[in-house]
């Protein structure tokens, strides 16, 4: 792995833990009201495109963290859908 991976990898792993104190909130809180389900979805959706562009370039970093990112918002999405209905 060279520095430019490392870096790569570094950024994502702080880009993909930036939603778990959101998670940790919802999960604590059960309270999901100001946080918007189309705002998440698109993220997500945008986050599985990654997914692809990193398997394309071939780009461990770009795979690997989208990947974990992917199944952290996939977690918040359900949360939102599921607390939401809870109501």
């Amino acid at each position: 792995m060279n520095l430019t991976d490392i870096i790569g990898l570094f950024a994502g792993i702080c880009v993909t833990i930036s939603v778990v104190p959101q998670i940790v909130k919802v999960w604590k809180t059960k309270k999901v009201k100001e946080i918007s389900l189309l705002t998440f979805s698109v993220l997500t959706f945008g986050i599985a495109i990654w997914i692809v562009y990193g398997i394309l370039k071939d780009d461990l970093p770009i795979i690997i963290t989208n990947s974990v990112s992917l199944l952290l918002n996939l977690v918040m999405v359900y949360f939102i859908i599921y607390y939401e209905k809870e109501k």
